[in-house]
């Protein structure tokens, strides 16, 4: 990816996010009020991770657990059983209705819609433990969904980890307008069948 096509990429995340945070901002107050409803306190949260150039950022999220289900440390996955999260704080984090906050991140710069997902520095470290691939991640401002969001799932263990930092670093050195195209028209069409990633 070139130049002129990097910057189409920023200026297609721009408006994009723009009319996104425009248009589903009924969504987004409909959530609001469930979740404040539900648990009260509140409704967004936020967590350091690591994007573009190895700079740490904020990313956003509709609050839809408990900070108990990392009191034993950081989790691959927090999975929330019935005790720590609703039906409707589950209904949400399955259909992925959580990360719409992020179109934040994405207007501000901290994220693009297409690009790997942004990880904590605690599981980079462990990353770095077995291959120092990763490094090539902070050549690229991380997204919303990607390739390997939609085909490798949540990574619930090291070995996912390492296969989505494979499929990462294929997008890296494979990545062109057409192919974000297709990754966003896959990741609605997941969303809308109801596919779970």
């Amino acid at each position: 990816m070139g130049a002129a096509e990097r910057s189409i990429k920023r200026m297609t995340d721009v408006v994009c996010a723009a009319l996104g945070l425009v248009l589903l901002s009924p969504v987004f107050i409909v959530i609001a009020v469930l979740l404040k409803c539900q648990r009260g306190g509140r409704v967004f949260f936020s967590q350091e991770r690591i994007g573009y150039g190895g700079k740490p950022f904020n990313i956003y999220k509709f609050r839809t657990m408990s900070s108990v289900v990392e009191d034993e440390g950081p989790q691959l996955i927090s999975m929330p059983d019935a005790a720590q999260s609703t039906r409707v704080e589950r209904f949400i984090r399955r259909h992925h209705l959580d990360e719409l906050p992020q179109l934040w991140n994405v207007l501000k710069g901290d994220m693009s819609l297409v690009g790997p997902r942004p990880e904590r520095r605690y599981f980079i470290e462990k990353i770095m433990e077995h291959t120092n691939d990763y490094e090539l991640i902070y050549e690229m401002r991380p997204g919303l969904t990607s390739e390997a969001t939609l085909y490798n799932g949540y990574t619930d263990t090291m070995e996912k980890m390492l296969k989505r930092l494979e499929m990462d670093i294929r997008y890296l050195e494979n990545r062109s307008l057409w192919m974000d195209f297709k990754i966003v028209v896959n990741t609605i069409f997941c969303l809308l069948s109801g596919k779970e990633f």
